[in-house]
This record gives structure tokens, sequence and C-alpha cells, in this order.
């Protein structure tokens, strides 16, 4: 099954991955009001998309829902948690121990989707050997014998600008093979590695300038 899964994701529209895990946190909380089917209709008219293109998205994950029925919410849950690798647990690593990276390691809801930090790093002296949230907290210098002990996957990127690519630089050598970024820099990565963007300034600049567009029109109303 898991094997079916990871050759089906590289099928997957991004646009789709991104909208799954609406849908998943939409079906989710139908079964804690007690509902056992939802239509692709009622997914669509809770996340603004249209209903076709709902239906489009699940037949990704290869499950059929039942004319005039809709999909059993249990087995969508089911399919969408595997599916997404929220059923498997990820080893990560967080570089940067600031007031971002902090949040994070604070954040335990992450290992509910699967991401486990086990420990960050941080260049500040002072940071070393303490720990956020049960989570150590090392100096950049102990990557390597940290590595071989946790043998981490994924590592959050959440270090100053300028540090980004160096640092970047520095986990891929120490086989990190995909990296969470937060930061806005567009770091450079081999081909077999792969790179997630979550620039908050970038969404931060598209509600600011649709929040401008919306008090233009009603100045002019």
């Amino acid at each position: 099954m898991a094997n079916e899964i990871d050759k089906q994701n590289w099928n997957v529209p991004e646009p789709t991955l991104r909208r799954l895990p609406w849908y998943l946190a939409f079906v989710k909380l139908l079964k804690l009001r007690g509902e056992s089917h939802v239509s692709s209709t009622q997914i669509a008219k809770e996340i603004s998309v249209d209903s076709s293109k709902v239906a489009k998205d699940l037949s990704f994950v290869n499950i059929a829902g039942k004319t005039r029925v809709g999909y059993d919410i249990n087995t969508l849950i089911d399919v969408l948690d595997e599916f997404l690798g929220f059923t498997t647990s990820h080893k990560a690593f967080l570089f940067g121990v600031g007031s971002l990276g902090a949040a994070l390691l604070r954040d335990s809801g992450l290992t509910q989707y699967g991401l486990e930090i086990v420990a960050g790093f941080d260049v500040r002296p002072e940071l070393a050997n303490t720990f956020i949230n049960g989570i150590p907290v090392y100096h950049i210098s102990e990557l390597g014998t940290k590595q071989k002990l946790h043998q981490a996957t994924i590592g959050v990127l959440t270090v100053p600008v300028n540090r980004a690519q160096d640092v970047t630089n520095v986990a891929i050598a120490n086989e990190i093979k995909a990296i969470w970024n937060f930061t806005p820099f567009r770091i450079q990565v081999p081909p077999t590695v792969v790179v997630q963007n979550t620039s908050m300034y970038a969404h931060l600049a598209v509600m600011f300038n649709r929040l401008n567009a919306v008090e233009k029109i009603e100045d002019k109303i």
C-alpha cells in the first residue's frame, strides 16, 4: 500500500496536494460531529472550490464515493492521512532557534502530522545543551555527531536570511534529504533534495495587497 501511494504522489499536481489537507481537516471535523458520509459538494462548499475539482483531487488518492451517499468519512480520513504521509513519523532537525524556530519546537501538533523534530541547532553558544519543550538544542558544530544518532531526513530552516544557503549546504552534507524553508531566501539544492518554501512574508505581502485593494473599493463606495 505504501509503495503504491508513493508512486501515485509523483503524479499529483502541487495545487491538489495543497488542497488535500484542507479536505482532511474538514472531514475530521465532520467525524467529531458524528457524521458518517460526506459529498464532494459539501467539501467544495466548505473549502470554497468547485465540486468537480474536489472529485478530481480525490481521484488521485484512489477512493471512490457512492452516488447520493458520498464518501465514507472514516475511510476517507484513513486514506488521506496515509497518502499525505501523516501516518509515518519523519525525523527532523531544526536550524536556527530564534523566535520562529523556538515556536516551532514548542508546537507539539506537528507530531500529529508525522513531523518529529528531534533536535534544534544554533550558532549561539548560550543555547547549546538547553531544552525547548523537551527537545534538545545543540551547537551547529555537533550536527554530524547527532545525525549519526538520529538519522534525520528533514531540515526545518528558520535561520537569518544571510545564513540560509550556508546552513542548507551543511545540512545536505550531513544527509538531510528535504528542507522546509521558512526563510524568504530561495535556497539552491541538488535535484535529489526536496525543498518546500513557506515564506510568511510572501503571504503577508499578498494579504496586504488584497487588503489595500478592498480599502480602495470601499473608498469609492
